[in-house]
């Protein structure tokens, strides 16, 4: 392995390591903290700044600030901000709502864009040592995952309790409920990576900005000249079905962990090793996601583009359901199901999407095309998606003190089997609507003038 893929690989690590701290347990938190009601706004930020400040941070990187110092500075902003929300937390046992939301709001604004410009980064890095990165890429994104998941893992054993530190997964450990996942300790532990992170960021390779030939326009770069997409009806069905899809993204992860830990405030479930250690449970969605990237090429060879869209969308009807009828008793086997399935939902639609995007768009705008699919998704669709989420929940459940402790108790199956039925009329829909046209084989000796003509091959 050489030295320049070690550091991309330690960039992608450390990348999803941030994240990982604190995305599926932060509600866990909030609740504890007094307002855990607000839960749905804390997640439905990350889709909001996702709509715009990936492309200024990325117009920025192009033209004036190169790459890896741009993707350090971003880092840097986001742990001050996280660190100052954790300071905010340790000094208040009760949170109020609109400093503690201005500060995570302002790290989330700052980290969001660096998904996007860590890859960039690690591209231009790749190409300027020789490597292709359709080859060398894929490795060293896989690790990100696993950073994730390693992040998941020390927030969910670790405690800390009056200058103490710990490892536990034992509810019978006095110790236990001072966990990272339970307290401000998960956003210290995302503050010190990101800083960390950003520091590193600051020694990798020079990335040279784009020339003026290769810079965007404003309409490009904010990816609005893909838009001129939705009067082609199949598209407008396309991005419309991402938008409603979307919705779906983040629901799990707003409330996946705050769910199953309420099990600990119901006296059959309370000592159940489920529900002490829900964060841990949930790594098993990343694990899957992980996975199921492997079989993607398979299942697009043999079923093509759209059944694989179906079968994501088939994978977030059961997601849901198998929250609805599980508990991390006798049905723990249930939530397993829910967080294999998960890769599923996930992968095969992002990435199938994706792809769909790529054949079906010419040269002149597949970027900002991409850019567009991301924007109904995980922009449009995971924000309006979770605020509504949140509504529903909060209309069933509420947070309550029992001995002390915090959970969101209450009536937790029907909203998993709304989202489930949402899920089951999306999918049903798009089978009748998402009208897929397979182009013909083509003939060998036609073969190469054909890849010349042709901007949209399609795969079934």
């Amino acid at each position: 392995m050489s030295s320049i893929v070690f550091r991309l690989i330690i960039l992608n690590f450390l990348q999803f390591a941030v994240w990982g701290s604190y995305l599926t347990c932060l509600g866990q938190y909030l609740g504890s903290a007094g307002i855990g009601a607000d839960i749905a706004l804390f997640y439905s930020v990350q889709g909001l700044v996702s709509i715009f400040m990936p492309a200024i941070i990325g117009i920025i990187a192009d033209k004036w600030i190169p790459a890896q110092k741009m993707l350090g500075l971003c880092h840097l902003l986001a742990a001050a901000f996280m660190g100052a929300a954790w300071y905010y937390g340790y000094t208040h046992t009760e949170l109020e709502f609109a400093p503690f939301f201005t500060l995570y709001s302002l790290s989330v604004a700052f980290y969001m864009p660096t998904i996007a410009l860590a890859n960039s980064t690690a591209f231009k890095i790749l190409h300027s040592h020789g490597k292709n990165p359709v080859e060398a890429f894929p490795p060293i994104r896989v690790l990100g995952t696993v950073g994730f998941i390693a992040s998941m893992w020390f927030v969910n054993s670790v405690y800390y309790h009056e200058g103490s530190f710990g490892f536990t997964l034992s509810e019978s450990n006095p110790f236990a409920d001072y966990r990272f996942q339970y307290t401000d300790m998960q956003l210290l532990t995302c503050a010190a990576l990101g800083l960390l992170l950003g520091l590193f960021c600051l020694t990798l390779p020079k990335c040279a900005l784009a020339s003026r030939s290769d810079r965007h326009s404003f309409a490009e770069n904010f990816g609005l000249s893909a838009f001129r997409l939705f009067s082609d009806k199949r598209m407008a069905i396309f991005f419309i079905f991402s938008m409603l899809l979307g919705v779906a993204l983040q629901i799990t992860n707003g409330f996946a962990t705050t769910f199953i830990s309420s099990f600990k405030g119901v006296a059959e479930y309370a000592t159940t090793f489920g529900a002490n250690n829900a964060t841990l449970l949930t790594s098993l969605s990343q694990i899957s996601e992980a996975a199921c990237i492997l079989l993607i090429p398979f299942f697009l060879k043999k079923y093509g583009i759209k059944k694989v869209m179906l079968i994501a969308m088939a994978a977030w009807v059961l997601r849901f359901a198998f929250f609805g009828l599980g508990n991390p008793g006798g049905g723990l086997w249930l939530f397993i199901l829910s967080m294999l399935v998960y890769g599923v939902a996930f992968d095969f639609f992002n990435v199938s999407g994706a792809l769909f995007v790529e054949q079906e768009t010419n040269d002149s705008i597949k970027s900002s095309a991409q850019g567009l699919f991301m924007l109904m998704t995980n922009g449009i669709g995971a924000s309006v998606g979770t605020l509504i989420a949140g509504e529903i929940v909060n209309a069933y459940c509420s947070w309550q003190t029992i001995d002390g402790k915090s959970y969101m108790l209450g009536n937790w199956q029907t909203p998993w089997f709304i989202f489930a039925a949402y899920s089951l009329v999306v999918c049903i829909l798009f089978a009748i609507l998402f009208k897929y046209r397979p182009i013909p084989p083509v003939p060998a000796a036609d073969a190469d003038i054909s890849k010349a003509e042709n901007t949209s091959l399609e795969i079934e």
